[in-house]
């Protein structure tokens, strides 16, 4: 079946990738292709299989989450990977996002939420648990208020045209390339391959590094 999602579970507690396997077990057009017991493992397991997404815990054993993530993201740059922890300080969570995290969830998420979130960072589209959200969107805001903002002849600006310039803002509110597509009254096509020249022009990875790009530089804010 070609539309179905391959996903990698690194955890090391042996009860955590056993709940986990069993909750796609039964989830339609997800199959898990290997459990991967620490951060080394991940690596080698994700190299090894090429998995559309990725759960990773965060404090493993030999590698933590932080550092799995910075290299396979390196390696496998169109690798989803949501941090799956019980850490939800700040430190925490934006080391994940800076890393390379398309999501954040929490352990306490039920079956429902983190297979939800597996299809949705398959799409493209981020997730943030909304624990999480609020700290991320509070980050936002103080450098908002501390970095320079874009010139109006800064040529990233003169790049990006007007419809990309509404996306990046609808991005940055968290919207999915659905809701895009509807309250811009285009075809979620179209919506893909702006947000694809929008990720080119602002030398972004994923849609989380353009908003974090976008909303550092004073091209969009939070209003």
């Amino acid at each position: 079946m070609t539309d179905t999602i391959s996903l990698l579970i690194c955890d090391d507690q042996e009860v955590v990738r056993k709940g986990l396997n069993t909750i796609f077990r039964y989830a339609e057009g997800i199959e898990v292709v290997g459990l991967a017991v620490d951060g080394e493992d991940a690596v080698a397991q994700a190299t090894a299989t090429q998995p559309d997404v990725i759960l990773m815990d965060l404090q493993m054993p030999k590698l933590n989450g932080i550092h799995a993530t910075r290299r396979i993201g390196a390696a496998l740059p169109q690798a989803k990977i949501i941090v799956l922890t019980t850490f939800d300080t700040d430190e925490w969570v934006f080391d994940a996002v800076r890393a390379g995290a398309s999501g954040y969830l929490l352990k306490d998420a039920t079956g429902d939420e983190i297979v939800t979130a597996v299809r949705q960072t398959h799409a493209g589209n981020n997730h943030l648990d909304p624990k999480i959200a609020g700290k991320i969107l509070a980050e936002f805001s103080r450098l908002d208020q501390h970095t320079t903002k874009t010139q109006p002849d800064d040529p990233v600006l003169e790049q990006l045209s007007e419809r990309e310039l509404s996306i990046l803002r609808l991005m940055a509110q968290g919207k999915t390339n659905q809701e895009i597509a509807e309250a811009l009254f285009l075809a979620i096509g179209t919506v893909k391959n702006n947000i694809s020249q929008i990720l080119g022009k602002l030398h972004a990875n994923d849609r989380t590094q353009a908003v974090l790009t976008a909303l550092r530089r004073g091209i969009v804010d939070l209003e």
